[in-house]
């Protein structure tokens, strides 16, 4: 929003460093890995029913798809064991005992199927669940902070991380929790199968485990640092498309297209190199796995095809074990996929959860003051603040607004005029000194109460995609539509607004580019008028409009400040005349205060910038 982005410090689009933080090298690891997991599992324990049920159905599907092979080996060996006897001419094949067997392995297959079906459906609705409950959080969590954190955050990052990282977070989820479940039981019940046909057989099988699991853990080691750079500069690349799209005329006003793209080859660079390691050390696992499986998968196969001939083994137990063998392979290598997939879904939760974990504003007070009879006198008491600490802003700022006083802050760029509304409608708290409102410390109402009681029109307009009926009925939800035109008339927007395609109805569009800049602050100037409040703000409300559309404007904000207390902002010292107060700041201190003829007299500094204006 214009309202919040106006605080950030300006940077000139093209010449940004280090956007999304720090610049950072490939090297970088995760801060807290096993601290983040333990969130993350944290975070999951509201949906353990849900979990649990879905264990119990993949733990069935499992074991189903582990007898399975089983009964195919005993299968074979009917087959083999009855064409052996017919060739001897001492019986057949027993086909009421292989029709049993099939009927078994049938109803093995369709319920491995079933259970593994209604698995998929439960984890698949808790990682949804997850994904949404994030999304609102984060949401709330956005409106809790203070502005001063997005003085320093980019917005582009903030939205990947609501985005990107919780998107990645709520689909491998379910991916990760599902493939974790299946592999252990696939490990162990395969293993357990494999003992009960040839313990021998097991050991050869078993010996490739530790040579895998090495292998995966140094994987792992090496590949986390890349996965969490990835989702770094994924952030980075996005608050750069963001910042330079929403600036895209100035960019091309100065020509600093060469400059952005070489600021965004700079990111991307770094995106696409710690992806590529990242996806490079995870692939390289599954031909090592291949490797390591085929070897033992040899080695199995000559000890079985040796315990056959000795007949000591089956035919269908030798065919069965290969296929168990084959299987304990698989669940290291979808260990192997988990634990790339679980790298990424820490890199995105760290970084959720770092924001989530962000200090909030101070909350409000459990007995606050009611606003409903606030009259509207300002009071401030020797106020100082900074926007850091080791840079003051305001110095030492003392003045006394009456109910219903036209006050008017003037001074040069920079002297402190926004700030000093940012922080009497709670934006920031003050360092030092207090800020009154009808005697009452404004830290003594709540936000939304207190902010209630303004209404602003700022020099950057904020227009939504929407009609312009729902931007004006924004000051005031429950207003009706005869009020919204009621309002616009007092802000002379009625006229512009029926010569649009569609009047009251006509959209405007996501960049707010189809109206020209002086109708987009008449229309927040009628939804201001739209909110009634006590106090008015009025922030160079006029700077963006032609002499004549002024003067219109001038008249409705008389009758609109007509009784309410009004804080006005202006450099044009030609609005402010008739203000019963003007307060003439610099470098954070009032220097001078009276009116525009007590001003003018005194000869000081409001003489000089008066004479600076109308020197003709």
């Amino acid at each position: 929003m214009s309202q919040i982005r106006q605080n950030t410090p300006q940077r000139t689009p093209g010449l940004r460093r280090g956007r999304g933080g720090p610049m950072m090298g490939p090297a970088e690891k995760a801060k807290n890995f096993r601290s983040t997991l333990k969130q993350l599992v944290n975070y999951l324990k509201p949906f353990a029913p849900q979990i649990g049920i879905s264990v119990i159905f993949a733990v069935c599907g499992t074991i189903m798809s582990i007898i399975a092979p089983a009964v195919l080996g005993n299968a074979v060996t009917v087959v083999f064991d009855g064409s052996t006897a017919r060739m001897a001419g001492e019986g057949g094949i027993n086909f009421d005992l292989l029709t049993s067997i099939i009927t078994m392995l049938a109803i093995l297959h369709i319920g491995g199927f079933v259970f593994s079906a209604l698995q998929g459906i439960l984890i698949e609705g808790v990682s949804q669940k997850v994904s949404y409950n994030l999304r609102k959080k984060f949401y709330a969590k956005i409106n809790r902070m203070p502005l001063k954190y997005f003085d320093n955050v980019p917005h582009g990052d903030v939205l990947s991380r609501m985005t990107n990282d919780i998107d990645l977070m709520g689909s491998s989820i379910g991916q990760s929790m599902t493939q974790l479940i299946i592999a252990v039981i696939t490990l162990v019940g395969a293993i357990v199968m494999m003992l009960t046909i040839s313990v021998p057989m097991t050991g050869v099988a078993l010996l490739i485990l530790p040579l895998s699991l090495i292998l995966v853990g140094i994987v792992v080691k090496y590949s986390q640092k890349f996965f969490r750079t990835q989702q770094k500069y994924l952030g980075a690349v996005n608050g750069q498309i963001e910042e330079v799209f929403s600036g895209h005329l100035i960019v091309k006003a100065y020509n600093a297209e060469g400059r952005v793209a070489k600021d965004f080859h700079k990111d991307n660079n770094v995106l696409y190199i710690s992806a590529w390691k990242a996806q490079f050390m995870s692939a390289l696992l599954f031909p090592l796995m291949f490797f390591v499986g085929n070897v033992g998968y040899v080695a199995v196969s000559v000890l079985g095809a040796y315990l056959a001939i000795q007949g000591t083994l089956a035919v269908g137990a030798i065919l069965a074990f290969v296929q168990y063998s084959r299987r304990i392979s698989d669940p290291i290598n979808m260990l192997a996929q988990i634990s790339n997939v679980l790298q990424s879904t820490v890199a995105a939760a760290e970084r959720v959860f770092e924001f989530l974990g962000e200090e909030e504003e101070t909350p409000d007070g459990e007995n606050t003051i009611s606003t409903e009879d606030i009259a509207g006198e300002v009071g401030f008491a020797d106020v100082k603040f900074g926007y850091t600490e080791d840079k003051p802003v305001i110095h030492n700022f003392s003045a006394r607004i009456k109910e219903g006083q036209r006050t008017a802050i003037v001074g040069p760029t920079g002297a402190g005029k926004t700030t000093i509304i940012k922080l009497l409608m709670r934006y920031y708290d003050i360092d030092n000194g207090g800020i009154l409102l009808d005697g009452h410390n404004i830290k003594d109402f709540a936000r939304d109460d207190l902010r209630g009681v303004f209404a602003m029109v700022l020099q950057e307009t904020w227009l939504f995609n929407g009609s312009i009926m729902e931007n004006i009925r924004y000051g005031r939800l429950d207003a009706t539509d005869e009020e919204v035109t009621e309002a616009a008339r007092a802000a002379h927007a009625h006229h512009f607004i029926m010569t649009q395609p569609g009047g009251y109805d006509m959209i405007i569009n996501e960049e707010a580019n189809n109206i020209s800049q002086g109708q987009k602050q008449l229309l927040t100037i009628a939804r201001a008028i739209l909110s009634n409040p006590r106090i008015l703000i009025l922030d160079e409300a006029t700077s963006s409009v032609d002499t004549r559309t002024e003067q219109l404007i001038q008249k409705a904000m008389d009758n609109l400040m007509h009784g309410r207390t009004s804080f006005i902002i202006a450099h044009r010292l030609s609005t402010i005349r008739h203000a019963d107060l003007i307060l003439v700041m610099d470098e954070g201190d009032i220097t001078e205060q009276g009116t525009h003829e007590e001003l003018l007299d005194r000869r000081g500094f409001y003489h000089e910038l008066y004479a600076a204006q109308f020197e003709a």
